[in-house]
């Protein structure tokens, strides 16, 4: 049966060794979650392209933000630092956007801060004084203080989820791992624009950059003490 030590394997790492066992610090360790935001959710004008993305609305609303949530309540639970990025401008005609946000096409992005567009969903709404840093670019790392911030609470691992798994997610992990960050990707709570590119990018980020892990298994790789999930209400 295939776990996250023998998943996701790119050509350079179909014959490598598996991985030493993972040990995540609760005192150490945040959660990122990343871009998740109502703009991601509003189905396009045009009938055909919202036909086109109805599976990845689909993947979003019945996967990926029921697993955030998840994910946020465990976090808090155990302990472990929660952090939110989004892509947000400060000036409301996006003067201050990176040069890729302001390029025609999918990546032009106009968010100025306060609009409803640019937060983050409501049922994964930021509590108490949960740092949320907001980015005009792609990586979470270069655009903003948050690699300040990390050093200066202690972390040293961060487990990722968010979107788009092939874009934001993937170029801060890249950033993270280039500053000697240990990182995780939880697979069944990122998406991409399609399943083929959301497992494409795992492959080719997994074991150089990152971890893949499923969302079961990640309490597993906390340091002992009770980490299972909260109990289902319903069950």
């Amino acid at each position: 049966m295939s776990n996250w030590k023998t998943a996701f394997r790119s050509f350079y790492y179909e014959t490598a060794d598996n991985p030493e066992n993972i040990v995540l610090s609760r005192s150490h360790t945040a959660l990122l979650v990343i871009d998740i935001q109502n703009t991601y959710l509003e189905p396009d004008s045009d009938p055909r392209e919202a036909a086109r993305w109805q599976p990845f609305y689909d993947r979003m609303n019945t996967i990926v933000i029921p697993n955030n949530a998840r994910l946020l309540e465990w976090a808090r639970g155990e302990g472990i630092e929660v952090m939110f990025a989004r892509i947000a401008c400060q000036t409301q005609d996006g003067r201050d956007r990176s040069l890729s946000q302001k390029k025609p096409g999918f990546n032009y992005l106009l968010l100025p801060k306060d609009g409803d567009d640019s937060q983050i969903v409501p049922q994964l709404s930021p509590q108490g004084d949960e740092i949320v840093v907001t980015k005009t670019t792609d990586s979470a790392l270069t655009g903003t203080n948050l690699r300040l911030i990390l050093r200066n609470i202690g972390i040293t691992d961060i487990i990722v989820s968010g979107i788009f798994t092939d874009q934001c997610v993937s170029s801060t992990v890249r950033s993270l791992a280039d500053e000697s960050f240990g990182v995780v990707v939880v697979h069944d709570a990122c998406a991409a624009a399609t399943d083929e590119l959301h497992e494409k990018e795992l492959e080719i980020i997994n074991m150089i950059y990152c971890h893949v892990v499923g969302m079961d298994e990640l309490p597993g790789l906390l340091a002992p003490q009770s980490s299972a999930w909260p109990t289902d209400p319903g069950s």
